[in-house]
């Protein structure tokens, strides 16, 4: 039997491949609570380096499955959330004692009123624990499901392509790049932390404004 952390990219993909990528992304794209703790940026990258092949070693993947099975994870994902959202979502937020979860919530009711459905829900997939709340809030909050799913699907397709792809660039022109995957993986991490850095600051801006 083979032990899978779900926890650790390099295993769920040693472990499921493809597979591993669409079901990850699909709870990370909006199953409250479980999708929290799942990777997303962190499974997409290293899943693109490892469809590059080199001229010792054949590629481990194939990148046309995992840029499909990305895209599915993340649009079907997202939409199955969004009316998980839209029956209970609000009932669910009532009664949880999750602070990240009630956080999460509020965080994605702010960027959702600051800057309108469409750039929200794009810019809110490359944010890191948002991305998984999000769905769901738009839901409970009422977002109309037409302008919902053409930017869920706009966004979806941006945010899981693209990182793959990266991957995919980075292990064909970088010799033996998988032998450095951890640090990679850690400035992906960084990376995706930049959006949640500049939020805080722009609030705590905000809260010193309106005090004075």
């Amino acid at each position: 039997m083979i032990a899978v952390n779900p926890m650790d990219s390099a295993s769920l993909l040693a472990a499921f491949g493809a597979l591993g990528v669409l079901v990850v992304i699909f709870a990370e794209s909006g199953l409250l609570v479980v999708g929290f703790f799942l990777p997303g940026d962190t499974l997409l990258f290293p899943a693109g380096v490892l469809c590059a092949g080199s001229g010792q070693q054949a590629p481990r993947l194939e990148l046309w499955q995992v840029l499909l099975c990305a895209a599915v994870g993340a649009v079907a994902g997202a939409q199955v959330g969004f009316l998980l959202g839209r029956r209970g979502g609000r009932a669910l937020l009532a009664r949880t004692s999750n602070r990240r979860l009630t956080e999460g919530m509020a965080r994605a009711e702010k960027l959702l009123a600051r800057y309108g459905y469409g750039k929200a829900l794009v810019i809110g997939r490359f944010i890191p624990m948002l991305r998984t709340v999000l769905h769901p809030a738009a839901g409970a909050l009422g977002v109309p499901t037409r302008a919902f799913t053409v930017w869920q699907v706009v966004g979806g397709l941006l945010w899981s392509q693209s990182l793959v792809l990266i991957g995919y660039t980075l292990g064909s022109s970088v010799p033996h790049i998988d032998d450095y995957l951890l640090p990679l993986v850690a400035v992906v991490v960084a990376l995706s932390l930049l959006p949640l850095l500049a939020e805080a600051r722009r609030t705590r801006r905000d809260r010193r404004s309106s005090s004075r």
